[in-house]
């Protein structure tokens, strides 16, 4: 493990799971209650929009009652002491990452605490409620909506997150399933360039057969395990 120098490591839902975060859908397809169709497209927003900033500002509130656990902050402790090249790739859209101490952080769905103005393009941190119609603190309109990547919107920071993986010798993917793409996709592509890929993971995601080495078990054990490992 000592060997290696970039790491990419990809988080999902199932990192914040123990934290008390519902993970994207439930057993019966449904997101906290709602049908994904009605709270996560650009489509549900313009036919409902009450509706859909009622159900992220349930969220935002929601997140403010829980904390980093232990895997959360194995990453943060990889972030301070790894001298090599690192990205932390998210899928979630909470902010435990950062609030247990980690920095090189992307989120490519976006954050549930931030506010995009459909006027001027503008991001900025979101007021508890987005349901009264803020004005956009850079152009006054009352523009904002969540800056969450929608199903039918192209995530972020796509560029930065491919010039990664080419660069790495590690690839690791952490509490996700497997199902949702690009980011299903990236352990082919460190696959397809020689990188070590390593799964760590609840059980077998649906991407389980393309990695070298898949470890089952609770984020919050495998985690600090691994990252001790890797800092020897």
């Amino acid at each position: 493990m000592r060997d290696f120098r970039n790491i990419v490591v990809l988080t999902g839902a199932g990192i914040s799971a123990e934290s008390g975060l519902a993970t994207f859908r439930g057993p019966e397809g449904l997101w906290e209650g709602h049908r994904v169709e009605d709270v996560a497209t650009p489509e549900a927003f313009a036919r409902d929009p009450e509706l859909v900033q009622r159900f992220y500002d349930a969220r935002r509130a929601n997140l403010a009652s829980v904390a980093p656990n232990r895997a959360h902050e194995a990453l943060a402790r990889l972030d301070a002491e790894w001298d090599g090249e690192l990205l932390i790739v998210t899928q979630n859209v909470d902010d435990l990452h950062e609030r247990a101490g980690a920095r090189r952080i992307l989120h490519m769905h976006g954050e549930l605490n931030s506010a995009w103005c459909l006027a001027c393009d503008a991001r900025a941190r979101s007021p508890a409620t987005l349901l009264d119609g803020p004005s956009c603190p850079a152009c006054g309109k009352p523009a904002l909506r969540p800056d969450i990547v929608w199903f039918g919107e192209m995530p972020y920071g796509m560029d930065a997150i491919e010039a990664a993986l080419m660069q790495a010798d590690l690839f690791v993917s952490i509490g996700t399933s497997g199902a949702v793409y690009p980011a299903a996709g990236f352990v082919q592509t460190a696959r397809y360039r020689g990188t070590r890929t390593l799964e760590l993971n609840l059980e077998p995601s649906q991407g389980s057969i393309f990695f070298d080495e898949s470890r089952m078990g609770p984020a919050s054990e495998l985690v600090p395990s691994f990252v001790d490992e890797l800092l020897g």
